[in-house]
C-alpha cells in the first residue's frame, strides 16, 4: 500500500495519470502477502532478575540517605565551630619529657679479662670476656665497671672511645652518671 501512495504522488507532481500508473504497476508487481504475526507464546517471568524500579528505587533511598547524612553533619557542626587556634608564638618553649637518663657501655677484650659491672646501685655482676669477645651495658642512672686487669679491654662510653683505660697488671675501675654526657663520676 505505501508503494502505491508514493506512485499517486510522484505521478500527479508530474502531471502523468495517476490511474494509468498504478494498472501499470499492478500488472507488473504481484501485492505482497501481509506477512502473519507469530503465535503469542506465554512466557512466564524470571523471577530471579532484578527488577529496573528496584534498582532505581535503591539508587533514590541512597542518594536521600547521603543527602540527609550530610545536612546533619552540617548542622551539626555549625552548632559547634572549631576553637580558636592556639597563640604559640608568646608560648614558653616546650619541656622534654623527664624520661630516665641512659647510659651505654661497651667492653671489647683485647686479652681475656673478668668484668664486673654494677647497674644502678644493684648487685655488682662479673662477665668472663675472652680475647676478641665483647659485651654492652645499660644503666638508667650510673653504671660502675672494673676490669681486673687494666689495659686489656677497650672501653666506649655512649659513643665516645676510651680506648683501653687503666695499666697493664693493676684493676682498672670507674663509675659512669649521666650528666650532660656519661662521664666518669667523681
Amino acid at each position: 500500500m505505501h508503494v502505491r501512495g508514493c506512485l499517486r504522488s510522484y505521478a500527479t507532481y508530474l502531471g502523468v495519470p495517476a490511474d494509468r500508473v498504478l494498472e501499470v504497476y499492478g500488472q507488473h508487481a504481484a501485492e505482497p502477502v501481509s506477512p502473519t504475526a507469530p503465535p503469542k507464546v506465554p512466557v512466564d517471568p524470571d523471577l530471579s532478575l532484578p527488577r529496573r524500579r528496584d534498582n532505581a528505587r535503591l539508587v533514590v533511598m541512597v542518594a536521600a540517605a547521603v543527602i540527609v547524612l550530610a545536612a546533619a553533619f552540617g548542622i551539626l557542626s555549625a552548632r559547634d565551630p572549631a576553637p580558636e587556634p592556639a597563640d604559640l608564638s608568646s608560648a614558653a618553649p616546650l619541656e622534654q619529657a623527664a624520661l630516665p637518663p641512659g647510659i651505654e657501655v661497651t667492653v671489647l677484650a683485647r686479652e681475656s679479662v673478668v668484668v664486673t659491672v654494677t647497674i644502678d646501685g644493684g648487685e655488682p655482676q662479673p662477665y668472663e670476656l675472652e680475647t676478641g669477645e665483647g659485651r654492652s651495658f645499660e644503666a638508667d642512672t650510673s653504671l660502675g665497671i672494673r676490669l681486673s686487669s687494666g689495659s686489656t679491654a677497650q672501653v666506649t662510653v655512649a659513643g665516645r672511645d676510651l680506648g683501653f683505660p687503666g695499666k697493664e697488671g693493676k684493676p682498672w675501675h670507674e663509675t659512669f652518671t649521666y650528666e650532660t654526657n656519661p662521664t666518669p663520676a667523681g
